[in-house]
């Protein structure tokens, strides 16, 4: 059975929202991230393994947000 055009493009747009949301949550959680790293080396009490960890996490997410907004963003040739 194949899709029709119509359901080609309805299955690519949910896809594309799909993708929208997911970047918008790791925005979300990056920003989350960041602010609790800086809370932590403010107190001066810093757990230098857990602001390592989470420092790791938050370029993770960083990979994962610039992959996503490459796959959502149509590539130009100039």
């Amino acid at each position: 059975m194949t899709d029709t055009p119509d359901q080609e493009l309805d299955d690519k747009a949910a896809e594309e929202a799909e993708m929208h949301a997911l970047l918008t949550n790791l925005k979300e959680e990056h920003r989350r991230v960041d602010i609790e790293i800086k809370a932590l080396e403010e107190t001066g009490v810093v757990d230098v393994l857990k602001v390592r960890r989470l420092k790791k996490i938050k370029l993770s997410m960083k990979d994962q947000i610039v992959f996503l907004e490459n796959q959502l963003t149509p590539d130009i040739i100039a």
